[in-house]
């Protein structure tokens, strides 16, 4: 069901995405992708994104909690749910879980071309030493209404991250440890003081 559509992912959203995974690396992490689409060549612009959680991630109640703040939220400025982001516990594991396809598969309810994004462990170890500028994610679509297909398999380039120096940006937040500021919907859930919006993340 994701077609020739294009995904482009703003800097911001890409780098609260990794630099959750980096916070609880021996977890499974996941987040959402607010976005809309794109005038007429049909480009979905992640806008913006939201870590979820860390270590309740397959529990429906929270789940649905964080789906009502987010969706409430974002709403009033002109953007939905439009994907999925997951990173597996394992460095090794490369495969769409059963967490993440059911998770897209109700996001894909609401929104048919809806996006699974999956963190390539390989692809983010070996930025510092390749410098590539191409997103250290892997794009799913929906296909049928059960199954979930790497998308750009042929060799196209479905994903894009819009601002080109977006990984040299991500490195520098990396050597500054700037994983450990990022609060997801478990911290916040465990202290409302914490702001699952992260609006000093990026200051």
């Amino acid at each position: 069901m994701g077609g020739d559509l294009r995904f482009e992912i703003s800097q911001n959203a890409y780098i609260k995405l990794i630099l959750h995974a980096l916070k609880h690396r021996t977890s499974a992490v996941n987040g959402l992708l607010l976005g809309r689409i794109s005038g007429p060549t049909d480009v979905i612009e992640i806008a913006d994104s939201v870590p979820l959680f860390h270590s309740s991630i397959g529990l429906l109640p929270q789940l649905e909690i964080s789906l009502l703040l987010i969706e409430e939220y974002y709403a009033a400025k002109g953007l939905n749910i439009v994907g999925y982001f997951h990173a597996n516990e394992r460095f090794d594991d490369y495969e769409v879980g059963g967490v993440a396809k059911n998770i897209g598969d109700h996001i894909s309810r609401f929104f048919p071309h809806a996006a699974l994004l999956l963190l390539d462990h390989r692809k983010l170890e070996a930025l510092p030493k390749r410098k590539d500028r191409s997103p250290v994610m892997e794009l799913y679509t929906r296909e049928t209404p059960k199954n979930w297909k790497l998308a750009g398999s042929d060799g196209s380039s479905q994903l894009t991250i819009k601002e080109p120096l977006a990984n040299m940006v991500l490195l520098d937040y990396v050597s500054s440890e700037k994983w450990q500021d990022v609060v997801d919907f478990d911290d916040h859930l465990d202290d409302i003081s914490k702001d699952w919006l992260n609006p000093d993340l990026f200051k």
